[in-house]
């Protein structure tokens, strides 16, 4: 099982695999390396997924230390233990996120970044249905009733089979004699409501740092995290971004949608 150790000493756990281009793929807040499973087979790159402190198979941490330069350090370190000058980044929302102060920070390390469904504006309806959910394990007992759940609730995204919701919800829970519980450390829960009590910084700089690296953005035409309007300001300033509105997607897409697919592979042939 590959691991790495951070600075502070955590066994962090990343997968790699595949070949030719490195892409670091940066999953969302709670989320773990699997959350690009659906996208994997369509990618013909060495594709490599870090779980980020707190999720997945990587060590819990003090919550004080789940934090976005702190994850981007962490991203350095990685790219430092398997000898990567250079990567692309594709970030989904938290993932984004990092990428984009990874620009800021360290730009020299990337080749190129895809933001999935994430922008230097994040709407407040999306960061209150975090906030709601996030840290807690849910009240189904079971895969099946958690996917039928979120069939149900998640009226944003349109046409997704019951086998899809399945293979998110096993993705994020693990099933247990007791019902399910999340893959992460549920103190992530007091490091999100802890930053939520700070003022809210200006991210466009962080955005604009992007500038000359091959960028792409796709968005669920549905999101309620990031508006149209945010996504429209950000083509005005990058005209040469790729941008793909996904239709029938909330936050986030799944990211094997043709429209998806579509945009990725048009960053992918920028790098070419």
């Amino acid at each position: 099982m590959p691991n790495y150790t951070s600075a502070d000493g955590l066994k962090l756990h990343y997968t790699d695999e595949g070949s030719g281009l490195p892409v670091i793929a940066l999953a969302g807040l709670s989320r773990n390396g699997t959350d690009f499973n659906h996208v994997a087979p369509h990618l013909p790159v060495r594709l490599i997924r870090p779980d980020y402190r707190g999720r997945g198979l990587s060590d819990w941490a003090d919550h004080s230390t789940y934090t976005i330069p702190q994850e981007a350090a962490d991203t350095l370190a990685l790219m430092d233990h398997l000898g990567l000058e250079k990567a692309a980044i594709l970030g989904t929302s938290r993932g984004g996120l990092i990428a984009m102060v990874l620009a800021a920070t360290a730009k020299h390390r990337l080749s190129a970044v895809a933001l999935n469904d994430i922008g230097p504006v994040i709407d407040e309806t999306g960061i209150a249905v975090i906030k709601d959910y996030i840290g807690r394990n849910p009240t189904q007992k079971t895969y099946a009733e958690a996917a039928a759940a979120r069939a149900k609730l998640l009226t944003l995204f349109e046409g997704v089979p019951m086998s899809r919701w399945l293979e998110e919800v096993e993705q994020q829970y693990e099933e247990t004699a007791d019902g399910l519980v999340i893959r992460y450390d549920p103190k992530l829960r007091d490091a999100v409501l802890e930053a939520g009590t700070q003022p809210t910084p200006d991210l466009w700089p962080l955005f604009d740092a992007l500038s000359d690296l091959p960028l792409a953005l796709i968005r669920g035409a549905n999101s309620n995290l990031l508006s149209v309007e945010t996504a429209d300001e950000m083509t005005r300033r990058r005209p040469d971004m790729i941008r793909h509105d996904v239709a029938g997607r909330g936050h986030v897409p799944f990211l094997d949608e043709p429209d998806a697919l579509d945009a990725l592979n048009l960053w992918l042939e920028k790098q070419q």
